[in-house]
């Protein structure tokens, strides 16, 4: 018998009611020091970071071997301006990628994987993603989020026996949570999966389902209805593409990454077994945001391997273009950007890599620092691929094939800027992460003095609340006033004789760091129960903390580059030129923190939602299409053709 159709729409949930479902799927506890949580208390522990952890040389070995291998296949086998043209990547590079076991950089060596480290896997997909983005992006939404790392986490022997190997060497995955009026809200998923036996009815439509039209397995969130013997909730399952009753709708075109295999998949009456359920009932959410933990990791990898790209081409090109008597790199509007697209991509490679080696050994708890690596790769990495296609100017604007087809080297900067913009979208939008990591750096306040702004909570709960959070700032805040930062020896083995002064910047990273967390406490006195809706300070603040991060992951990345011979003096000077170029971003923010235009911008919305200022928007017309804004989404069957395509 198969369970009722159930024709629902996303339920109506009060923005209250959403935020608790969100603050339900969270980590609540944190079992290991963090690097960035300290900094946003205001606490530069530089020890968790320095000296700069490093692989183990088995891991190294096999990660080099891969690599090695890699490089030879993207050098001969791939053909990125191919894929560009044709928005399609063709089935022979899969299956190139399937046979040197690309699919399974993550999977444990006893189930048919490389098993590489955080690290290599991250220098992997920089090193494909730059051959091709799409290409990048497959391998990692196959295993980022795709169905091998929730099933390393949370799946049982049984799950992990029956899909690993096969998702090791030949099956795809692809990870389904958002709905055409479900983004970054889950609390409203529409989805569901009805219990029936031992198995769970399947209904509803997921959108932007990456890798879904070629994908041989899928995890999909979706929500089951609470009854007798079934807690419900938001849970997740491994389904079969090839299942009765799914169907890929249509295979989505974007802006960049035309070879993205990305589609909408309708599920009507699929027979999922329970067997197949990762983890309990309602567990989902959870599940998703502890995968994004590492996973988010792969984002920021790929937008280094696009960072040096932007360097090779920058030097080349600005060495070679004269521009009133001497190359366009002399001059110093031009030299500038060079300057910014150096010390960045230097800044951002130290993120990732400090991050993955510390998401490898797993001493840290790095959920912050993997979410600053996504927020600030993804924004670093966009404005790195403008300024290169500033630098090349008309050509930057010029597509590859029309520079070749007139005689010149076909450069991609315009589809770089194009493949780079969905980056700051992915795997949560930047102001998703702002919020994301927001919650997180004040996660130690809520602790402590949460009941006493809590509405719901009684007064006896807040009069305790008040008690502890009373302790609890007696002993924080006299800490913020000075600091090792305050003391000109401080951190001196980073000021090594010869070479650029980094203990400066890290003196500053620390006086920094007491100063955001002083202005986040003022903040929580200020506005206590309405801070969550000052998302513009929020995020002011999210952006110090990933500076400071960031230039914190440069100086000890400088040093550790100096003590092992390699290139010690040139990372140096690219560490200290970052190092001031963030300050410059550092104090702008603060000063922004306070004096800002949110209000006023409130104000304004208001009266454009309101109407107030249509006169405006005359004298234009609307070339956009016919159709409602957000397409029908109502269970049921099938009505449009399958377009799955899995690769053979």
């Amino acid at each position: 018998m198969s369970a009722p159709l159930q024709k629902t729409q996303p339920p109506k949930v009060s923005e209250r009611e959403a935020r608790q479902v969100a603050e339900a799927a969270r980590e609540q506890d944190w079992r290991k020091p963090s690097f960035a949580k300290e900094l946003f208390l205001g606490r530069f522990r530089l020890d968790l970071i320095h000296p700069h952890p490093m692989p183990a040389g088995e891991d190294t070995r096999r990660g080099e071997e891969f690599l090695s291998k890699l490089r030879h296949f993207c050098e001969t086998k791939i053909d990125g301006a191919l894929i560009e043209r044709e928005a399609r990547i063709p089935d022979e590079v899969i299956n190139g990628l399937r046979e040197l076991g690309a699919l399974g950089m993550k999977i444990d060596i006893k189930y048919g994987g490389l098993g590489l480290t955080q690290v290599y896997y991250n220098k992997a997909l920089a090193l494909v993603g730059s051959a091709n983005p799409a290409l990048g992006a497959l391998l990692s939404a196959h295993q980022s989020i795709g169905v091998p790392q929730p099933l390393k986490i949370f799946g049982t022997q049984e799950q992990k026996d029956a899909f690993l190997p096969r998702l090791a060497r030949t099956d795809i995955s692809a990870f389904l949570l958002t709905e055409p009026d479900v983004g970054s809200d889950p609390a409203r998923l529409a989805t569901t999966a009805v219990p029936d036996g031992d198995s769970y009815i399947l209904d509803g439509v997921k959108l932007w389902t990456t890798n879904g039209v070629v994908a041989d397995l899928l995890v999909v969130m979706a929500r089951v209805p609470k009854s007798e013997g079934h807690k419900g909730g938001i849970t997740a399952f491994v389904v079969e593409a090839a299942s009765e009753g799914v169907t890929v709708e249509n295979r989505n075109a974007f802006m960049g990454l035309r070879g993205l295999e990305n589609g909408v998949t309708r599920f009507h009456q699929v027979r999922v077994p329970a067997a197949n359920r990762i983890g309990p009932e309602g567990a989902g959410l959870k599940i998703a945001l502890t995968t994004l933990n590492t996973g988010r990791l792969s984002l920021p990898a790929m937008c280094v391997g696009s960072g040096k790209w932007c360097l090779k081409i920058a030097r080349e090109w600005s060495a070679t273009r004269e521009q009133w008597g001497k190359p366009v790199a002399k001059h110093e509007a031009v030299g500038a950007k060079i300057s910014f697209i150096a010390a960045t991509t230097f800044a951002l490679e130290a993120v990732v890599d400090l991050s993955s080696q510390m998401a490898d050994e797993d001493r840290n708890d790095i959920r912050i620092e993997a979410a600053l690596a996504k927020l600030y790769g993804s924004e670093m990495g966009w404005l790195m691929a403008d300024e290169l296609v500033q630098i090349r100017g008309g050509r930057g604007f010029e597509t590859a094939d029309s520079l070749a087809a007139r005689g010149e080297r076909a450069v991609p900067a315009e589809q770089m800027l194009r493949d780079m913009r969905i980056n700051r979208i992915f795997e949560g939008s930047t102001e998703i992460m702002h919020l994301l990591i927001a919650r997180e750096a004040v996660d130690a306040h809520l602790a402590v003095a949460g009941d006493i702004i809590d509405p719901d909570k009684p007064l006896s709960a807040k009069a305790k609340a008040g008690a502890n959070a009373a302790a609890f700032y007696a002993r924080w805040l006299p800490k913020l006033v000075t600091g090792p930062g305050q003391l000109p020896g401080t951190y001196s083995e980073f000021h090594p004789d010869g070479l650029p002064d980094l203990a400066g910047h890290l003196r500053y990273v620390e006086r920094s760091a007491r100063k955001l967390a002083r202005s986040t406490f003022y903040a929580m006195s200020r506005w206590q129960g309405r801070m969550e809706t000052k998302q513009g300070f929020l995020g002011r603040i999210v952006d110090i903390g990933a500076e400071l991060f960031a230039m914190s992951a440069a100086c000890v990345r400088a040093e550790l580059l100096r003590t092992t011979g390699e290139h010690g003096q040139e990372a140096y000077q690219l560490a200290d030129v970052f190092c001031r170029q963030s300050r410059i971003r550092v104090e702008e923010l603060f000063t922004r923190l306070w004096s800002n235009t949110d209000d006023l911008d409130r104000k304004v919305v208001d009266g454009v939602l309101s109407g107030t200022y249509t006169w405006l928007e005359q004298g234009i017309v609307d070339p956009s299409g016919e159709g409602p804004w957000i397409a029908d989404a109502t269970p049921g069957p099938a009505e449009r053709e399958n377009v799955h395509r899995p690769i053979p």
